[in-house]
């Protein structure tokens, strides 16, 4: 994750013009252990990311983008499965 960051906070720059902050995004309320806002605090601090927001949004996009992976592959071993059968 660490890694991802900061990759991604290298290869963008962040202002409000930014397309992802232009798509309609819905406001929602969490809560995180202090020790993961420690880590988003510091990250921002060194320019690696804008904001919490921004920090939480890329660790749920990467999640989802692997999970979705994980579901692809589960449904061809299935797929495979049942054509075999």
């Amino acid at each position: 994750m660490a890694h991802f960051l900061e990759e991604y906070g290298r290869k963008h720059r962040f202002n409000d013009s930014d397309e992802e902050l232009k798509e309609p995004m819905k406001n929602i309320t969490i809560n995180i252990p202090n020790q993961y806002d420690d880590i988003i605090q510091k990250l921002i601090s060194l320019k690696l990311i804008p904001s919490r927001s921004e920090a939480i949004r890329i660790a749920l996009k990467e999640f989802l983008a692997k999970e979705f992976e994980t579901l692809d592959f589960i449904d061809l071993i299935l797929k495979e499965k049942i054509e075999n059968e």
